[in-house]
C-alpha cells in the first residue's frame, strides 16, 4: 500500500503539468509564471524544475545550460540572479522565475512537483528549498534523478513526500552501463525507500516498475501525445504531461 501517513491523493487524482501548462504557439514557455498560471486555471498539478544560482538563489529552470531556452552558452550555477535577468526565456518577454515567485504565485491552488537540479552534490540546494517549504502551506512533494538528493531529504526531512526519478536511459550515450542497470532496476529505492517513482514511459513495460506499483504510487514521464497517453495509463497511476488538450478533460486521468 502506498504511504497512509502521508497524503499522496494530489500526484494522483488530477494530471501533471511537465514544466506548467505551456505552449509556445501561444508564447507560453515551459517553466515560466504564464505556464503555471495556466496550469492552476486547469487545475492541473504542477511539475517544475529548480537550480541553486552563484549567490545562492533557487530559481526555477530545466537545463544546467542556458542555451536552449535563453540562447546563450552559460551554465545556470555559475550565474547569479541578476545575470539570469538579462535573458528572456525563447523568444518571449519572460524571466526565468525565482521558486519564492512561484510559490507566492500557487499558494496552494494546486500541489508541486519539485525536481531538485544538482550538478556536484552539497546539500545547499535541498537546504535552501527546504527553508521555503518549511513555510509553505500548499501541498508538494519532491523527486529527483540524482539519489543522494533523495537521501538527504529521507534523513533530514523524513516528513516529506518524495520519490525517486529514472529510466532504462537506453539511448543515452552519456549513461555507461552499470549505471543504466542500477537506474532501470530502480535499485537505489531499496535504500532510499521512498513514497512514489517517476518512471520513463520509453521504458515501460517492465517487471521493475511492475513490481513497485504493487506498493507505491508510480508517475509515467513525459505524455506529449494522445498515444503516449494511452499506452502509459495502463502502467502507471498518473502521468507527467504536456499537450493535455489533445487527450485530456478538465485535468483527469
Amino acid at each position: 500500500m502506498v504511504n497512509k501517513m502521508k497524503d499522496l491523493t494530489f500526484l494522483k487524482d488530477n494530471l501533471i503539468a511537465h514544466r506548467g501548462y505551456h505552449n509556445m504557439k501561444n508564447k507560453i514557455p515551459e517553466n515560466s509564471i504564464p505556464a503555471f498560471k495556466k496550469a492552476i486555471r486547469y487545475n492541473y498539478t504542477i511539475e517544475l524544475d529548480v537550480h541553486l544560482t552563484k549567490d545562492n538563489k533557487l530559481v526555477v529552470f530545466h537545463d544546467d545550460n542556458l542555451k536552449r531556452v535563453c540562447g546563450v552558452n552559460k551554465i545556470i550555477e555559475d550565474c547569479t540572479y541578476d545575470e539570469l535577468l538579462k535573458y528572456n526565456l525563447f523568444d518571449t518577454k519572460y524571466k526565468i522565475p525565482l521558486f519564492e515567485e512561484v510559490l507566492r504565485l500557487v499558494d496552494g491552488k494546486v500541489g508541486l512537483l519539485i525536481e531538485t537540479k544538482t550538478g556536484n552534490f552539497n546539500g545547499k540546494l535541498e537546504s535552501k528549498l527546504s527553508s521555503l517549504l518549511d513555510n509553505y502551506n500548499g501541498l508538494f512533494a519532491i523527486q529527483s534523478f540524482n539519489p543522494v538528493s533523495v537521501l538527504w531529504f529521507k534523513k533530514k526531512k523524513n516528513n516529506y513526500i518524495r520519490g525517486l526519478l529514472s529510466s532504462d536511459f537506453k539511448h543515452d550515450k552519456n549513461v555507461n552501463n552499470l549505471r543504466k542497470n542500477l537506474a532501470r532496476s530502480l535499485f537505489a529505492d531499496i535504500f532510499l525507500r521512498t513514497d512514489f517513482i517517476s518512471y520513463d514511459i520509453n521504458a515501460l513495460p517492465n517487471n521493475y516498475v511492475k513490481n513497485k506499483r504493487k506498493s507505491k504510487l508510480v508517475l509515467g514521464w513525459t505524455i506529449r501525445s494522445k498515444k503516449d497517453y494511452d499506452k502509459a495509463k495502463k502502467y502507471c497511476d498518473n502521468l507527467i504531461c504536456e499537450n493535455m488538450n489533445e487527450y485530456a478533460k478538465e485535468g483527469v486521468l
